[in-house]
């Protein structure tokens, strides 16, 4: 009974971590690898996700790594609309300062990069929806990008 109490404690916190890593303002929150961290106009990365409340905004970002080697200071990428089937925007995201310095954080040799391209956004109703990524640069295959992805979090 002793040995009980003991582990009740240790087990009550470990579960209280545990749930506070999870974050309730995320609908979307996905990563894709990017093979030998090669990105070609041909492998588009896309996302499914799931709207709940269409009266509610969304905040929408692009999750990026890529290493040190990566030679430019900012990416050009296309994204679909999730509502406009035929509509693509296209966005530039900067990645280092004039000096060179990253933008993101880094680990090693990765950069770690969230960048927002839409506040606030109002779906006109609750479902699924589809967004796509494809990157835009006038070098193809673009080295060095390790992974792509999106995050979708409702908007405080």
């Amino acid at each position: 009974m002793k040995t009980m109490r003991l582990l009740f404690l240790p087990v009550c916190l470990l579960m209280l971590i545990l749930s506070g890593c999870s974050d309730p303002g995320a609908v979307l929150d996905n990563n894709t690898a990017l093979p030998k961290k090669v990105w070609t106009y041909n492998n588009r990365v896309g996302f499914n996700f799931k709207i709940d409340e269409a009266n509610a905004g969304y905040n929408f970002y692009i999750n990026l790594r890529v290493t040190g080697s990566y030679k430019y200071s900012n990416m050009f990428v296309l994204v679909s609309d999730p509502v406009k089937k035929n509509s693509i925007s296209r966005y530039e995201l900067k990645l280092a300062q004039p000096d060179g310095q990253w933008l993101g954080k880094g680990t090693g040799n990765l950069y770690s990069f969230r960048i927002p391209f839409k506040f606030n956004y109002k779906f006109p109703a609750a479902g699924t929806y589809y967004i796509r990524i494809e990157q835009n640069m006038r070098d193809n295959p673009l080295h060095e990008v390790s992974d792509v992805g999106l995050r979708v979090e409702k908007a405080k």
